[in-house]
């Protein structure tokens, strides 16, 4: 009520100071204009007196002059004449005039004295009268003046309406204004301001996880940051409720299902006192310009869905590579930043790097090297010196950002990711032997031969030996890392504990797969059936097909899409009843495309893709419709969710997470997976069914089999399927790495100083 209060009291304030400057300015401009308006009737009077005065005071008839004076002076609004002589002296004056114009007021005097017309308001009488004297000449000069006397007391009369009028239109204008206004603010804010606070108490006093969708707001710029809260409240209750209902059930049932609340409880019992500091080339949070503003996005990776619960439980710090365009116009004087943005709980800390050390570290030895090394898919890996050295600099420069922020932190503990920071533990342990390192590759690890392609492999497995803890996907992968040590370094293999001894400082090499947000819950099922969710989904590419094929993949050689194409197009020959009944969906986001490969590769499955479509088309169907653009978590569930069979065939992979993404989405059941043998989740997902994509006859026959499947079938496989991801999903993951890692004893002694290339400047 005080605030109605308040507003009402402002508005009457408000519109009173703004009616009274504007009437204030209406009364000045009016009261200037009628002034004028006597200015020039009184000019044009004098003007026309004067050529009848001058003839009569050349004959000095002063009787005459009197009744020009008196005749003149019965006019409207005219209070009358009077005619001086050059000392002043008056000749005639109308009889309507006050004696004591006896004397020439000033203007008559200034006129006869400065021999030019002059104009004045003087109080006659009790009267405001408008004085306008003109000189009198003869053939020897001035010899008086005529002054012209009008009643002026009308412009302010004149004036006091316009006030009277302005107070009573700022009156009535407070009236409606007040009015209109609250009526506008009771439905356009008041209700729904009330309807939220309604939904809000029933959120918070209902004993369901959801009680219902959250009000429209209106969409002004007014009601965003509200709106914005609103939902980010929604969002952060439900998840509460959900996971502590979650928890509660698990708990009932005797279940150890891993969550991002347990997981952060995890975190801190483990770490304790410990700070962690994580590095990746890829950011959790990246500013780039969307025209005159600065948005913040969250790079597509499963990587901050993996470590962020773990930074948010400890506070830690994520060092990165700041790559949006935006970047520096957010950091501090550090380069930090708190994110997320709403609701901050860790530190972001950007490295710059110039455009010369991103192509050679990153595109060059890290993309053009060390990702076809890794990967066995017949792409053969390109080494340059230059490359290297940038390689080496990049990550001199990350460890040197790293250390900045270790100086003062007791025992601090350090996760690096992936291939990119292959020299980076022994960087950092050199300098902080007191901290614990691990460093997780997400790509496989290839067998000694092949590595040993690389020049720099001893120094790259020297840089990686520099971490405590090793971690690859699975454990064919640890094997051959094992192995490739033994063949090229001056080492201990350990292999009962799996780790490596290498000038005293033990480095343990374990398998941790990774895997995806997946808790188990079930999410709202869709109205439609998968089948008719197919059919919308075809129809908007204008295709028409009883059976959908998904394939989701960044353009990359090590995905194997040209030969899922060939299975494709092979099943369509062998079983020709499928031709206009099944389409493969492929979703090709474009990856590293300045890079000649890969435009090159991107080029090559856009062609396959219409040399199939060429052989096999009808008038409504094609058997490939390409997306070739990046598409959101959201767009790409629905296809996951209407797809009758999901096609993963790597060539190589370390784990390839759309496998486990398309489990994850069928809350259904439903649905077939075909995966290829040699990605790291044929691992875990025994029952998808498993392909030698190079095997084009088995790959046509898998996508028959999968399509003919019987309904039990298909949901007992994925039943177990569901159940392998739940189990071990990316929260457990994490708990695991981090568990290890806090179990490493690290030893207490002087920070190695080393003079070499590698050593951080």
């Amino acid at each position: 009520m005080r605030l109605t209060y308040r507003l009402i009291v402002s508005l009457i304030l408000g519109v009173t100071v703004i009616s009274f400057l504007f009437a204030r300015r209406q009364v000045r401009v009016e009261k200037q204009g009628l002034k004028n308006d006597l200015d020039r009737r009184a000019e044009l009077l004098a003007e026309s007196l004067e050529e009848i005065v001058e003839p009569i005071l050349e004959r000095r008839s002063t009787r005459t002059l009197q009744r020009l004076v008196e005749q003149f002076g019965k006019r409207e609004r005219f209070y009358g004449l009077a005619i001086y002589d050059s000392h002043g002296k008056p000749l005639a004056v109308s009889s309507s005039l006050p004696a004591e114009l006896a004397h020439p007021p000033a203007a008559a005097a200034e006129a006869i004295a400065q021999n030019k017309n002059s104009k004045a308001f003087v109080e006659l009488g009790g009267k405001t009268v408008h004085v306008y004297a003109v000189p009198v000449h003869r053939e020897t000069g001035v010899v008086g003046a005529l002054a012209i006397f009008h009643d002026a007391s009308y412009i302010e009369a004149q004036s006091s309406r316009i006030w009277r009028e302005a107070f009573l239109g700022v009156l009535v204008q407070v009236v409606l204004i007040v009015g209109v206004t609250l009526l506008i603010v009771r439905w356009t804010m008041l209700r729904p301001v009330v309807k939220t606070a309604q939904w809000m108490r029933a959120m918070r006093t209902s004993k369901t996880a959801r009680p219902g969708p959250p009000p429209e707001l209106p969409q002004e710029a007014f009601f965003q940051p509200l709106a914005h809260e609103v939902r980010h409240l929604a969002r952060s209750l439900h998840a509460a409720r959900a996971a502590a209902e979650e928890e509660a059930r698990l708990r009932e049932a005797g279940e150890s299902l891993w969550t991002a609340e347990r997981l952060n409880i995890h975190v801190e019992s483990q770490l304790r006192d410990s700070t962690l500091f994580v590095v990746s080339n890829r950011e959790p949070y990246m500013h780039v310009r969307e025209g005159r503003s600065i948005e913040a996005v969250v790079p597509a990776s499963g990587l901050v869905t993996a470590l962020e619960p773990i930074l948010r439980a400890c506070h830690g710090t994520w060092i990165a590579h700041g790559g949006g365009d935006a970047d520096r116009e957010t950091v501090d004087a550090r380069d930090h930043l708190r994110v997320p943005p709403e609701d901050p709980q860790y530190t972001l800390r950007r490295v710059w790097l110039t455009k010369e050390e991103e192509e050679g570290y990153y595109f060059g030895f890290a993309n053009e090297g060390l990702w076809p090394l890794c990967h066995i898919a017949h792409t053969r890996p390109v080494f340059r010196v230059s490359d290297w050295e940038q390689y080496q600099r990049a990550n001199q420069k990350f460890a040197r950002a790293v250390l900045d922020e270790m100086e003062g932190v007791e025992e601090p503990a350090l996760l690096v990711q992936d291939y990119h920071f292959a020299l980076l533990p022994r960087l950092v342990k050199q300098r902080r032997p007191d901290a614990r390192v691990a460093i997780f590759w997400h790509i496989p690890w290839p067998n000694p031969q092949a590595f040993g392609i690389c020049p720099w492999q001893r120094e790259l497995l020297d840089g990686l030996l520099g971490a405590d803890l090793i971690g690859f996907h699975i454990q064919s992968h640890c094997n051959n890392f094992l192995e490739t040590v033994d063949n090229a370094l001056e080492s201990r293999i350990e292999w009962q504990r799996f780790a490596v001894n290498r000038r005293g400082h033990l480095t343990v090499v374990k398998p941790f797969p990774i895997s995806v947000a997946f808790t188990g819950n079930s999410v709202e099922a869709p109205t439609q059936g998968s089948s008719d969710l197919d059919r919308m989904l075809l129809r908007q590419f204008g295709v028409e097909a009883a059976f959908l094929g998904v394939g989701v993949d960044r353009v990359d050689y090590t995905k194997g899409i040209l030969e899922r194409f060939h299975g494709v197009e092979r099943f369509l020959e062998k079983f020709p009843k499928y031709r206009g009944q099944f389409t493969l969906i492929q979703i090709g986001a474009p990856s590293r495309t300045h890079l000649k490969r890969y435009s090159d590769l991107f080029a090559e499955v856009d062609a396959e893709a219409d040399r199939i479509n060429w052989q096999f088309k009808e008038a409504k169907w094609k058997p490939i419709v390409f997306l070739k653009r990046h598409h959101s978590h959201q767009e790409i569930n629905a296809f996951y969710r209407a797809a009758d069979v999901c096609l993963v065939t790597s060539l190589h992979d370390g784990m390839n997470l759309v496998a486990k993404e398309f489990v994850a989405a069928r809350d259904d059941e439903q649905g077939v997976l075909v995966l290829s043998q040699f990605a790291g989740a044929a691992e875990e997902l025994r029952d998808a069914l498993l392909v030698n994509p190079y095997n084009t006859e088995q790959l046509a026959e898998a996508i028959r089999f999968a399509l003919e499947m019987s309904a039990a079938d298909r949901t007992a496989r994925m039943r177990h399927l569901r159940e392998v991801v739940k189990e071990h999903n990316i929260y457990r993951w994490a708990g695991d790495l981090i568990a290890e890692l806090s179990d490493i004893r690290v030893e207490k002694r002087e920070p190695i100083v080393v003079r070499q290339p590698s050593a951080i400047a």
